[in-house]
């Protein structure tokens, strides 16, 4: 059997299934050389062109940043920094539409040149072999540098690999209808290219390095071989020109053979594919300190007066673009980012050039038609016999418009690289790429919900853990607070009594509140049946004042004296007088009319000062038999009444 090399020294070449042959129409651009065009007023930056997440923004509306300078940061391995394209003032930094099929807005930063195009500091090497492999992949990761054949695959990413390499297979097929990017991009930086392949083996090591290229690019062809005369282990492969020989399963199968399994890798084979354009800019990285920032694009279709490749700086707008092709709009015309095959039509021309985008299609109706109405299908299987990566598209659309993933899993959807033969050969004119693309990112939508949902039962089972440890805790601190009491009451016996003496007082004093609540007696009627008390002692301290006022024996003290108090002083006093007033009375005449006033003598004040003391020292006696002492009220009358017998004697 013969070898791989042997098999490329004689150009016999393995074949793939399927494929198609639709016309080329690369006549349009091939024979232009690439053109510079100026800057635009306003460059639209997206913060993620690439596969992975978004990088950390480092600017803010108002800086003003230079050309080169970075814009993002890497966060994450799976992330690539964005740079400025030109130096000017951000303006603005947003969500707006990106190149994409669902024409969704996603954040951008917006830029306005200044004109100077001034670039940041650079570092320049001589001579990349004193470089370690660590600092080239460092560089390749800050020049933000992402697959630009369409996947935006992370480079840095890709040749990081501890794998052994076998085949480094350099991609400059360009199969797609209209393309003519690479082509030229050959053709005029050839020894730029030749530059990236030497980092890239001086990086990977590889066995061999094989550049398949298709045979209708003869000029492209011819300067590979001529760059490459001195090399052993680099072999340009000259392919039959076929539809989609420039994938990248299909150009690994092609080259040598190996059939890579579904989501298999070709690095866990030993084989890594780069793209023409990605080698050019890894190149110009390492070697004169340039990121990513513009990239040759094709700017092609028979709507355009001067179709031709040109330098875009990344964040371009494609209005901007077609203006130099000498595009006049028309109602209804359909612009398209990418080929006739793979690309896809924009919602309007202010979406900006990002590192994926080769090409800008502007074609006539005539040239190629709108897509016709949709039809059933007729079962006639030519959309699997076209299929390059052997899939069942009718049976994939089926599922795909029941959304079936569980199924589409089974039948391989994500091998599918949407080259777009299937629905070329459609008799139904079925849009079959369109059903797989919703039904992709549907899959990848639930991928990542699930993910959060996961994440999220995570974080609750770690709470409930964390609670139950609180728990746990406190029930010990509760224990050892326990014992400690329990401690101390047998060290200390009489201090413990005298606690649970008051404790249980509380605890009675509770149940029988609890007691009367249950009877019915609310807070309301007891609040009543003070105040009723209240009332009553109000009252009685009333009419004890009134007395003590008639007879002037009411005292300062008097006026905060208990009611009770105040009333058996009242009846003392009115005993006293009686008494006093009696040996009065019994002393006068039978016919009182004719006894005439005399002044009281001084033994007989004397006597009724005894006879008040009496009737005083009588009601304290009364009293004493309702309280064992005397209060300061009582010893205050006593005071007065003593004073007042004596002034009497």
């Amino acid at each position: 059997m013969e070898s791989v090399l042997e098999r490329i020294d004689k150009n016999h070449f393995f074949k793939i299934p399927g494929g198609i042959h639709p016309p080329e129409q690369k006549f349009l651009t091939n024979a232009k050389p690439i053109k510079h065009i100026g800057l635009p007023d306003e460059l639209i930056i997206p913060i993620q062109q690439h596969i992975g997440k978004l990088g950390d923004i480092l600017v803010k509306e108002g800086d003003y940043v230079l050309k080169g300078q970075p814009l993002t940061a890497c966060t994450a391995p799976m992330t690539v920094p964005v740079h400025a394209s030109t130096s000017g003032t951000i303006t603005a930094i947003k969500p707006s539409t990106i190149a994409h099929p669902s024409g969704m807005a996603e954040p951008c930063i917006f830029l306005k040149p200044d004109g100077q195009d001034t670039w940041r500091e650079r570092e320049h090497v001589a001579d990349f072999n004193r470089l370690t492999k660590k600092e080239i992949v460092e560089k390749i990761a800050n020049a933000g540098i992402s697959g630009m054949g369409g996947a935006g695959f992370p480079t840095n990413v890709k040749v990081n690999t501890i794998h052994a390499i076998k085949y480094l297979i350099i991609n400059a097929v360009e199969c797609e209808p209209y393309i003519t990017a690479d082509d030229l991009l050959v053709r005029e930086r050839t020894q730029k290219i030749i530059d990236g392949i030497n980092i890239l083996k001086h990086l990977l090591e590889p066995e061999v390095i094989l550049i398949g290229i298709e045979d209708n690019k003869p000029q492209a062809i011819e300067a590979l071989k001529e760059a490459t005369k001195g090399f052993a282990r680099i072999k340009v492969c000259v392919l039959p020109t076929k539809y989609p020989t420039g994938g990248e399963k299909q150009l690994i199968q092609t080259l040598t053979g190996n059939e890579l399994p579904s989501g298999v890798l070709p690095v866990s084979l030993g084989i890594i594919t780069q793209n023409v354009a990605t080698v050019f800019a890894i190149a110009e990285a390492i070697i004169d300190d340039k990121p990513l920032i513009e990239r040759v694009v094709t700017v092609t279709g028979q709507a355009l007066q001067e179709p031709q490749n040109v330098w875009a700086r990344l964040g371009t707008p494609v209005q901007f673009l077609l203006d130099q092709c000498g595009f006049e709009y028309t109602p209804k015309q359909r612009v398209i980012m990418g080929g006739p095959l793979m690309g896809f039509t924009l919602p309007h021309t202010n979406v900006p050039i990002v590192k994926i985008s080769n090409c800008i299609l502007v074609p006539t109706n005539k040239e190629i038609s709108p897509a016709s109405k949709e039809l059933e299908c007729i079962r006639c299987g030519q959309c699997a016999e076209a299929c390059p990566a052997s899939l069942l598209p009718q049976e994939l659309q089926w599922y795909a418009k029941a959304n079936d993933y569980e199924n589409l899993d089974k039948l391989n959807l994500f091998d599918c690289i949407e080259c777009g033969a299937c629905a070329y050969v459609c008799p139904s004119h079925i849009p079959l790429v369109k059903y797989y693309r919703v039904a992709k990112s549907q899959i990848r939508f639930n991928i990542v919900q699930e993910q959060k949902a996961e994440r999220a039962k995570l974080r609750f089972e770690a709470r409930k853990v964390r609670l139950e440890k609180e728990k746990q805790a406190r029930e010990a601190k509760h224990q050892q607070a326990l014992a400690a009491r329990k401690a101390a009451a047998k060290a200390n016996p009489e201090q413990n009594q005298a606690t649970n003496s008051a404790v249980a007082a509380a605890m009675a004093r509770v149940k029988a509140k609890k007691a009367a609540q249950a009877k019915g007696e609310s807070p309301a009627t007891d609040a009543k049946s003070i105040a009723a008390q209240a009332i009553a002692r109000a009252k009685a301290k009333k009419a004890a004042q009134n007395e003590a006022a008639q007879t002037g024996s009411l005292t300062t003290d008097d006026l905060g004296a208990d009611p009770k108090t105040l009333a058996a002083q009242a009846i003392a006093r009115a005993k006293a007088k009686k008494a006093a007033q009696q040996p009065i009375q019994n002393a006068q005449p039978e016919n009182e009319s004719s006894i005439e006033s005399k002044p009281i003598s001084k033994d007989d004040r004397v006597a009724q000062a005894v006879a008040r003391a009496k009737a005083k020292k009588a009601a304290q006696q009364t009293q004493a038999s309702e309280t064992e002492a005397p209060s300061k009220e009582d010893r205050v009358a006593q005071a007065v009444a003593k004073a007042k017998a004596k002034k009497a004697a």
